[in-house]
């Protein structure tokens, strides 16, 4: 089945990119969502839909978990469930940039079993199951193998560098940033950068189908306190997430835990 199901999340993504892109530097309507829940444009909502009645019509006995679909408890009754951003990075995709991706993952017992990642301005397209090997453009994918935290790229914003959050000491490193978390775990995955990692809270429909293909490439991944993420939550949401090779992860952790 995991295989399946990243054949339909991969068409269902590359016909997520087709509608956003008719939106993409096309001043579309957005609004604010309030809180600190950010912005939503129309784009978002045309993708949502679509892959909502595409998705659970190809699988109607599957749960429903997406940034764009109010929540329901629901999908806590079912073992299978889609967990999905329409658009992750939506800032970036109304300013017109090219890093925003749509996020498509499967969760099975709290656990990912297939995910994609779609980049359509780039047209990048990055897949990985539980049972097959993780993908770029249909080009096998493997973490960095860097070996030392000291110096490394790694994709994080200033904030999550703070010295209060860093016990044993912040560490050296060179940051980067995407607007995308589902896309900093792929570049993680396919070794262009040598981690990412996140402090905050995160939503699951932003990290599933990455954590899936960034495991799968290598990297060690789990929340900020090192505990392994699972999927399909009541709150929807991880403590963080690290995705980083064995060593790195090993040195993050200690540093976070002092």
């Amino acid at each position: 089945m995991p295989a399946r199901d990243l054949a339909l999340l991969t068409e269902a993504a590359r016909e997520a990119g087709r509608i956003a892109l008719r939106y993409w530097r096309k001043d579309p309507k957005v609004w604010d969502k309030g809180g600190e829940h950010g912005p939503v444009s129309e784009a978002d909502l045309a993708v949502n839909d679509m892959l909502k009645a595409r998705l659970m019509d190809a699988r109607p006995d599957y749960g429903w978990l997406s940034e764009e679909t109010p929540d329901s408890a629901d999908r806590l009754a079912v073992d299978t469930v889609f967990i999905l951003d329409p658009i992750d990075g939506t800032r970036a995709f109304i300013a017109g940039e090219e890093t925003w991706a749509h996020s498509l993952a499967v969760a099975h017992k709290g656990k990912v079993t297939a995910g994609v990642v779609y980049l359509p301005a780039l047209d990048c397209i990055y897949t990985a199951s539980e049972t097959s090997a993780p993908m770029k453009d249909g080009q096998m994918i493997r973490v960095s193998g860097r070996d030392r935290l000291e110096g490394a790229n790694i994709l994080t914003t200033k904030a999550n560098m703070a010295p209060e959050k860093w016990p044993g000491g912040v560490p050296e490193i060179i940051r980067g940033f995407r607007a995308s978390l589902a896309y900093r775990m792929c570049l993680a995955a396919e070794g262009k950068f040598d981690g990412m990692l996140t402090l905050r809270d995160a939503w699951e429909w932003d990290i599933a189908a990455g954590a899936l293909i960034a495991e799968r490439a290598g990297a060690v991944v789990t929340d900020r306190t090192g505990a392994a993420l699972r999927f399909n939550s009541p709150a929807a949401q991880a403590r963080g997430v690290l995705a980083l090779p064995s060593r790195l992860h090993a040195e993050a952790l200690a540093l976070l835990r002092g």
